[in-house]
């Protein structure tokens, strides 16, 4: 195959049939017989061609509904009020699902089945589809481990408040530090595969957390008598003229980190012939549960706690401890799986050229490569959240910057680059992108707004108030 056909980047070439990336340098590259291309890539990473359709949606579910996507929607709506908030969440929905079903579509073509999302944009617009999709990728996956290691700490750091109210002890700084530990510990695991049980338990996290998030807002709402809700309950958004704007573009991108997910592609490869029929159903029976759950939950934290409603859900809850207690763990919990899931892009990019893949999984040169790689990596995000850990204003950041480009306009603009549509349904597309393209800059200037506004309240560094 000619290489600069594909636009290639300089010192590596593509090779077809093989078990690592589309590129590899010229002493990786290791082509295999082209029967090999189909059943698997890197059985170490994940299989390929076994799954069924309600395998995908769980994946897809467990992935993109999590804690950290939860817990702020209600604070989101509260920006944008009662039908503005609930048009965004719906429509974000319908898109992303959308947006799903045509990755799916691109699964295979021209006589091709692509396993990765980088590969998949190469195959299609060369390498600036391949670098985009890197790029985005890993402004994602890291952004996104940022808000979550901030999740842990407040959790943490609520579950020490609820039981020593006027302690002061453990700081929030302390409790992002202990869930760094903890990461960098798991990060030793060589692969995905090698984290499906904690996986398994994640996804029971995932809905326990949702349970109790709903569960609590209700009992808040109805246990506080009518005449005090009417003094204490507000839907009205406040703020000066500027905020208010602001904190809408700061919604908007909070409410498409909700849906973020960047390894579609990934998910579909586990799914057996036929396998874009397969990945429809994953992605209806996904978005089935992160819509009913997201929609849930957000009316009730809204509906309870008015525009007073917290960045963090749980830290509006009010009475007993018990349940209180029991969704910060769970957050935790949750939180340690997915962390793991969104270093992995970022390991494996960094492990393709730093392990070698020639030794046993569990050498002296691949352990201590791992180690050194993975602390790099959780030192780096550890160092940020305790500077500034503005979980929200993250939150809002990593959405516009990472996620609104990678689940709302790459998808089209592949579908449109390979299938060519016409007339109106081109259109169409190019509107959608053209939209969330203006969101993902919009919200982006609402987060960093923000985080400028928290900055100068709180010194960098500050062990943030939180309630228990």
């Amino acid at each position: 195959m000619d290489d600069s056909a594909h636009g290639k980047p300089a010192g590596l070439k593509f090779v077809e049939g093989t078990k690592q990336s589309a590129w590899l340098g010229d002493d990786e590259a290791r082509p295999l017989p082209k029967e090999a291309f189909e059943p698997e890539i890197n059985d170490s990473t994940f299989r390929v061609g076994q799954g069924r359709w309600w395998h995908a949606g769980g994946h897809l579910a467990t992935t993109i509904a999590t804690p950290a996507a939860y817990a702020p929607l209600p604070f989101a709506v509260s920006r944008l009020g009662w039908p503005a908030g609930m048009i965004a969440l719906i429509v974000g929905t319908m898109v992303t699902m959308y947006t799903s079903c045509l990755i799916a579509s691109l699964h295979r073509h021209n006589g091709r089945r692509y396993t990765r999302y980088r590969d998949l944009a190469y195959s299609i617009v060369g390498a600036k589809g391949y670098y985009a999709v890197i790029l985005f990728q890993q402004i994602a996956s890291i952004g996104n481990n940022i808000s979550i290691q901030i999740v842990a700490g407040i959790s943490m750091k609520s579950l020490y408040v609820t039981y020593n109210p006027d302690g002061d002890a453990f700081t929030l700084q302390e409790a992002i530090i202990v869930f760094g530990i903890v990461e960098l510990i798991l990060s030793q695991l060589p692969d995905i595969h090698s984290l499906r049980f904690l996986n398994i338990f994640c996804t029971f996290c995932t809905i326990a957390f949702a349970v109790i998030c709903f569960s609590v807002s209700i009992a808040n709402a109805v246990q506080q008598p009518a005449q005090e809700r009417s003094q204490d309950v507000s839907y009205s958004v406040g703020g000066t003229p500027a905020y208010k704007i602001f904190g809408i573009f700061y919604a908007l991108g909070t409410i498409a980190f909700s849906f973020g997910d960047t390894i579609l592609p990934e998910i579909q490869a586990t799914c057996r012939e036929p396998a874009k029929k397969e990945m429809y159903g994953g992605v209806i029976m996904g978005y089935s549960v992160i819509s009913l759950s997201y929609l849930a939950v957000t009316i009730a934290g809204y509906a309870a706690y008015g525009y007073a409603v917290a960045p963090f859900l749980v830290n509006s809850f009010t009475g007993a401890t018990a349940p209180i207690t029991m969704a910060n763990i769970f957050a935790i919990l949750q939180v340690v799986g997915c962390y793991q899931i969104y270093s992995r892009p970022t390991f494996e990019y960094v492990y393709m050229r730093v392990l070698d893949n020639r030794a046993p999984i569990w050498s002296l040169k691949n352990v201590c490569g791992r180690l050194w790689v993975t602390t790099a990596y959780v030192v780096l995000i550890t160092f940020i959240c305790c500077l500034i850990p503005f979980f929200g204003d993250f939150v809002a950041l990593v959405g516009a910057v990472g996620f609104t480009p990678m689940d709302f306009v790459l998808p089209i603009w592949l579908y449109l680059a390979c299938r060519k549509p016409k007339g109106i349904w081109r259109w169409f597309n190019i509107l959608i992108a053209s939209f969330y393209s203006l969101i993902a800059v919009l919200g982006a200037a609402g987060a960093i707004r923000f985080i400028i506004d928290d900055a100068s309240t709180y010194a960098v560094f500050n062990n943030l108030p939180i309630t228990g």
